[in-house]
């Protein structure tokens, strides 16, 4: 189901509870979601669909990834990003890391490792720091 964008701050500013089986309906509402925004937007997390769960959806080389209670557990090559957010308006700057390691859950909640760089680690962190409370 396609939903509405949350643009509350103080909802969006709130740390992230983590995922379980339970919010499989979520990551679909949000692949849905991203699918529709996709012209405007190359990844969401579940706060901007008014659901408080560590889980995020975004534009992996073409095609959409689903994460569940992601986390960046290496990290190297620092530089400053310019970003824009559909729950926020305008630009602005973040310090971004051009090669990320991960460690996530997958939609069977199985541990997985993957290292991401570029642009697709970009957004990545964009969207974990939507899981943390962090408002670019």
């Amino acid at each position: 189901m396609i939903r509405e964008i949350m643009k509350d701050e103080a909802f969006l500013a709130q740390k992230a509870e983590s995922a379980a089986q339970d919010d499989l309906c979520t990551a679909q509402d949000l692949l849905d979601t991203l699918t529709a925004h996709r012209d405007g937007c190359v990844g969401m997390a579940a706060n901007m669909i008014g659901v408080n769960k560590r889980i995020i959806a975004f534009d992996n080389e073409g095609g959409y990834m689903v994460m569940f209670n992601p986390e960046i557990v290496k990290k190297s090559g620092p530089y400053e990003a310019e970003e824009g957010c559909l729950s926020l308006t305008g630009t602005r700057k973040a310090k971004r890391w051009r090669s990320i390691k991960l460690q996530y859950q997958n939609e069977k909640f199985q541990t997985r490792f993957k290292t991401f760089t570029g642009w697709t680690a970009q957004i990545i962190q964009h969207e974990i720091d939507h899981c943390e409370g962090v408002l670019i």
